[in-house]
């Protein structure tokens, strides 16, 4: 009888937390993101809800997934300030321009920074009291998923041919042509760059490709606006360039960088495909044992 009230306890707990999973099912099974530190992300915006900023999960489970990933990995980065990981003080580098968008009410990093006792010790709660119980299951999915692809990706090596003369100087192309069919042929997500703009300053798409035209010389192959009603704004883009030397020129070197459009402040960075995604340092995962960034 009792093993059999837990049970009811148990399902009755993650009907409670429904919504929650359903975000969750969504950054581990549909987005490939890691099982633990989306979990941690979870916690973060379960935070943010008990602190004043209303409905977040809810809101978010509206947005398309794309959106639902970059505002994960804004919240890893929110996550390093609480945690320590980040030692100085917040910059440009640290600007959550998707958080400060899909946030109705203000909020900074430097939020993140001044409440980062309380919010440390508030996420490891909500890691521990709520994400492990409630999600237990789809965690269980996403690293039977993981382990099983990893498994066939190891099985599946396959040694490269010895390449002849003829295929490594084709008659056919001059030198001068070689370096342009490389570029060509690279995947269009290493040729890729995701773009962020503030809500309330609307860009738009000619503006795009004009100023990456003019400041960089950059050969643009497309632009993908976020899809939108006529009266909404697009909160992000993807440009794929011609070449992905065009990338490294405009980051210079950074991994994200700051922009400003005819006054309009965009944010830049390398689009990164769902299953290449870093992951927080393993010290930041300590469920049960200390507390998050102990």
């Amino acid at each position: 009888m009792a093993s059999r009230s837990a049970l009811f306890t148990e399902e009755k707990f993650k009907q409670f937390h429904n919504i929650d999973r359903n975000l969750y099912t969504i950054l581990v099974l549909k987005l490939f993101r890691d099982p633990l530190e989306s979990m941690q992300v979870l916690a973060l915006w379960l935070w943010l809800e008990r602190v004043g900023f209303k409905n977040v999960v809810k809101k978010m489970l509206s947005l398309p997934y794309i959106l639902i990933n970059e505002l994960a990995d804004e919240s890893v980065t929110c996550l390093e300030l609480i945690s320590g990981t980040h030692f100085s003080l917040p910059s440009e580098q640290t600007d959550m321009p998707l958080i400060q968008s899909f946030i109705e009410k203000e909020i900074s990093v430097q939020f993140f920074h001044q409440n980062r006792d309380a919010a440390a010790r508030d996420v490891t709660k909500a890691v521990n009291e709520v994400c492990l119980p409630a999600f237990d299951d789809i965690m269980q999915k996403a690293m039977q998923r993981d382990f099983a692809q990893n498994s066939a990706d190891h099985s599946h090596v396959v040694l490269p041919s010895q390449p002849s003369s003829s295929s490594l100087f084709p008659s056919s192309l001059s030198i001068n042509q070689q370096p342009l069919q490389r570029n060509e042929a690279t995947p269009p997500h290493d040729r890729t760059m995701f773009v962020t703009f503030s809500k309330g300053y609307p860009v738009q798409e000619s503006e795009v490709r004009q100023f990456f035209k003019i400041t960089f010389g950059a050969r643009i192959e497309s632009v993908q606006m976020q899809e939108v009603q006529p009266y909404e704004q697009s909160l992000f883009a993807r440009i794929v360039f011609h070449s992905p030397a065009t990338i490294e020129a405009i980051l210079n070197g950074m991994s994200k960088a700051k922009f400003t459009i005819n006054g309009k402040h965009v944010w830049v960075r390398k689009y990164v495909p769902r299953r290449t995604r870093s992951f927080l340092p393993p010290m930041l995962w300590q469920p049960a044992i200390a507390p998050f960034g102990g």
